[in-house]
């Protein structure tokens, strides 16, 4: 199966001082779903910044899609990688969600049908067809979560990587959340506290801590071994029937053929 990510001996240290990775390797086949768990400060969003280039570690190497994130490479990783931020407010800056998520694919340099085909499509993906009028801050925190999704989304990207992507949402947007992404036939990495999530979504499970990789092994087995959750400031997901989905989203539109691609 082809290798989405590479990781060999990743380590990272930010400017005051602070080591956040440390030897960090690992790697996500296309297809895979991984999550990402471990205490506050353990090196999580950290290390999701560096699949894209954001960050650039110290030593070690990061490959993606089979090319190394150097800056020849950028943007057409970018292209590749949709990155969601944990505060969607982060990623929503324009005044319509319509121009929120044409954005990329107008930096692209999509033509203004393909633009509007691809704003279409996101939309319907994640459920938010016919908000493209809409102020984004108008929005509330579980549709700001779709539409900044839409956004990655609209670059026909091959892997998705969400930082958080349940925080502050109440227990039915996080159901919903939960089953829009369980629908996206996308490579997935996910970084979260939520295990109950993580459990629903994720065959495999990464835990780091201090910026290590303590334990890499399929989610059942990471989950039920309660002395390695508590040693690393963990519990285990308390919740009951996850593997039953709720009531279906709205369905997503069929993908159309993409007219344009980065240059």
């Amino acid at each position: 199966m082809e290798r989405a990510i590479e990781i060999e001996g990743l380590s990272y240290t930010y400017p005051d001082g602070q080591q956040a990775l440390r030897g960090v390797s690992f790697v996500v086949r296309a297809g895979e779903r991984v999550a990402f768990i471990g205490p506050n400060g353990a090196g999580k969003s950290t290390l999701l910044l560096h699949l894209n280039g954001l960050l650039r570690g110290n030593d070690g190497a990061v490959r993606v899609l089979g090319l190394p994130v150097e800056d020849r490479h950028l943007q057409w990783i970018r292209s590749k990688v949709g990155l969601v931020f944990q505060n969607p407010e982060d990623q929503l800056f324009s005044p319509t969600v319509f121009d929120d998520v044409a954005f990329g694919p107008l930096n692209l340099g999509c033509s203004e049908e393909e633009v509007k085909l691809r704003v279409k499509q996101a939309l319907q993906q994640v459920g938010m067809s016919g908000s493209e009028a809409r102020s984004p801050y108008h929005l509330s925190v579980g549709e700001k979560k779709r539409v900044a999704i839409a956004t990655v989304l609209c670059m026909d990207p091959e892997v998705l990587v969400l930082d958080e992507p349940t925080s502050n949402l109440d227990p039915r947007g996080r159901w919903e959340l939960i089953e829009l992404l369980r629908q996206l036939p996308l490579t997935k990495v996910i970084a979260s506290h939520d295990l109950g999530m993580v459990r629903a979504l994720c065959e495999r499970t990464i835990l780091l801590d201090e910026g290590r990789v303590v334990a890499d092994r399929s989610t059942p087995r990471i989950l039920s071994d309660l002395p390695l959750l508590a040693s690393h400031g963990l519990a285990p997901p308390m919740e009951q029937g996850l593997s039953t989905p709720p009531p279906q989203p709205q369905s997503r539109g069929a993908q159309a053929e993409s007219k344009c691609g980065p240059v």
